[in-house]
């Protein structure tokens, strides 16, 4: 069970859970199990892109530290500019994600409000434990499944993507192993693997009122 930091002003009486996975491995479908379960998801990745047109202050830091080139003359975000940018220069990615990571832990917190009578809640992110946001969870789920199938997936889903391009997405994430040994419970999402039994066990767990007094 991961600790929580009561210091943190994300600290919540509502049970937090989070869903992880490297690229292809299927944390999404898992995650629409949850909220067919009627568990509200966050999907930190998804808000993040949102953050990166309507934050503001996001906006402003991006200028700063990216250029005036970050963005279109109509507000919407240069993804491809940003992505030549930080791909390929990792002291960028690092400082992209330093300035992100922030601004989406605000945006949880304040969603977090609106769920509070929610038996727990998910927040679902792939970079749970390179973020450190695991540190604010109760626990983590890692979603799982064999790298070929990872690839070949996410070559189906993102047309723009070659195998080339997802393998070395896969070399720069945290590797399978390093992510299932600092995970508490692990989905298995592979071929021959059936998900939705493996979420209702752990949605049983997860409901039940002294997991959160764990």
């Amino acid at each position: 069970m991961l600790t929580k930091d009561k210091n943190n002003p994300s600290h919540s009486p509502v049970v937090k859970i989070g869903v992880t996975g490297g690229i292809g491995a299927g944390k999404s479908v898992v995650c629409r199990v949850f909220a067919a379960l009627g568990i509200p998801v966050y999907d930190a990745d998804t808000q993040a892109k949102r953050l990166l047109t309507e934050d503001p202050a996001l906006v402003r830091q991006l200028k700063a530290h990216f250029g005036e080139a970050s963005y279109a003359a109509d507000g919407t975000l240069n993804r491809v500019y940003l992505a030549n940018e930080v791909f390929k220069d990792e002291e960028k990615l690092v400082l992209l994600n330093s300035l992100v990571h922030p601004r989406v832990a605000v945006d949880f917190n304040k969603w977090l409000q609106r769920h509070e009578e929610a038996p727990y809640v998910i927040k679902e992110a792939a970079l749970i434990f390179e973020a450190g946001s695991y540190k604010n969870l109760n626990a983590v789920v890692a979603v799982s499944a064999p790298e070929e199938l990872r690839v070949r997936r996410t070559i189906i889903r993102d047309e723009h993507r070659n195998r080339q391009q997802v393998e070395e997405i896969i070399r720069k994430q945290l590797s399978e192993e390093e992510r299932l040994s600092r995970a508490d419970y692990k989905i298995t999402n592979g071929d021959k693997s059936l998900v939705v039994p493996q979420v209702l066990r752990l949605h049983k767990q997860f409901s039940q009122p002294s997991f959160a007094a764990r």
